[in-house]
């Protein structure tokens, strides 16, 4: 079965028809911003997707995770399967209703992203200023990155995830 891209305004003719929707992202993303209705089944999840014969409307951040895992995706649904182009963002820029919870912390891969950078500009600036040796510091956060493209596992997502603002969450993925 194959995945077939639909325009935002086409996938909500689809759900109020009776399609299902479903938010492949993580719980973490999911939970921060969603579309009302949606299902949240993570890719690495879809195990666990129940779908029966209706149409099962798919969609991510901005439809690359989606597309690219198309070929699953459609074996994992029963019946005709649809992806939002442009996932959830080209969704909201269409004017469609999400939900935004501002109490919840911003996604995880974010918060990485925010501290690797922020470390590794530290360790530059203060390389500069202060010590050369604080350049290990960036060469450190690099070798992280490096080690998280390669493996998939990343040390900073670990730690981040036992912050307190991001406690709930590690409590649901342990």
């Amino acid at each position: 079965m194959t995945m077939i891209p639909v325009t935002p305004a086409e996938a909500r003719r689809l759900i109020e028809a009776g399609a299902q929707l479903i938010d492949i992202r993580e719980p973490d993303e999911h939970a921060r911003e969603h579309i009302p209705g949606a299902a949240n089944v993570p890719v690495g999840a879809l195990d666990r997707l129940e779908t029966s014969d209706c149409a099962v409307v798919f969609h991510c951040r901005s439809g690359a995770r989606t597309e690219a895992n198309a070929p699953r995706l459609a074996a994992a649904a029963e019946g005709p399967c649809y992806m939002i182009e442009g996932g959830i963002d080209a969704w909201h820029r269409a004017g469609l209703d999400v939900s935004f919870d501002r109490r919840q912390p911003l996604e995880l891969m974010r918060q990485v992203q925010l501290a690797a950078g922020g470390l590794a500009l530290l360790g530059v600036t203060l390389g500069f200023l202060v010590d050369s040796g604080f350049f290990a510091l960036s060469a450190f956060v690099g070798a992280g990155l490096m080690v998280a493209g390669a493996t998939g596992w990343c040390g900073m997502a670990r730690l981040l995830k036992w912050m307190p603002w991001n406690r709930g969450m590690a409590a649901k993925v342990a």
